[in-house]
């Protein structure tokens, strides 16, 4: 066990410099994607339920009631229909700007990090692509420095370190590029549930009061 260990510190330093920066950005990656899976995770309700649930309330008119069901739920689809419910007797123009302004602090929140899990998506490969570039001028050198006189093994460092950046960089954006756009699906899934949740209770908190206009 401690041989293969050796082994694979063997390999980072065999990559050379570049090594580092590439590590670095798998513990970004590796960081960012657990905090992502954990909080969108939190964040998701079973938003058919919830709904039932509001339908139920607000025809009796308990709107007290359902704001403490969304402070009871939690989540971004709970808090802004929150924000409809304080402003229920408004008009449906305030009441759909309270529910715009609350999905405005929503999204972000929902899409943090997801720009620099991107990014280091799109870095990883460029550092090995980087790596390979010196390796290969490394490789080179030796026969411009030995005038072509040279053995498999004077070009091996080069050559090696070459391969060994490349795999590392590509290793850490295949995975980080199909989290990315995993979470980015989840996102859009949860905001399309708040646009529809949202545009929903407009209707349940109007549609007694006569306003049918936009």
């Amino acid at each position: 066990m401690p041989e293969e260990l050796f082994e694979q510190f063997d390999v980072i330093f065999d990559g050379g410099v570049l090594m580092w920066p590439i590590l670095a950005c798998s513990i970004v990656a590796l960081a960012i994607t657990i905090e992502r899976f954990w909080s969108l995770r939190r964040a998701s309700i079973d938003t058919r339920d919830f709904m039932d649930t509001m339908r139920t309330v607000l025809r009796q008119n308990r709107f007290q009631d359902a704001i403490d069901v969304c402070d009871e739920t939690g989540g971004p689809v709970a808090r802004i229909m929150k924000a409809g419910l304080l402003k229920h007797n408004r008009s449906k123009e305030d009441i759909r700007e309270a529910i715009q302004d609350a999905g405005h602090l929503e999204i972000p929140r929902l899409e943090r990090y997801l720009s620099a899990l991107a990014t280091v998506a799109n870095i990883a490969p460029l550092l090995g692509l980087l790596g390979t570039v010196t390796g290969m001028i490394n490789a080179f050198a030796q026969i411009q420095h030995k005038e072509g006189l040279v053995n498999p093994a004077d070009l091996a460092g080069g050559i090696n370190s070459a391969l060994v950046t490349t795999a590392a960089g590509l290793s850490i954006a295949i995975p980080t590029l199909v989290a990315y756009n995993y979470f980015v699906s989840r996102v859009e899934n949860m905001i399309l549930e708040m646009e529809i949740s949202s545009s929903e209770l407009v209707e349940l908190l109007t549609k007694n009061r006569g306003e049918y206009e936009i």
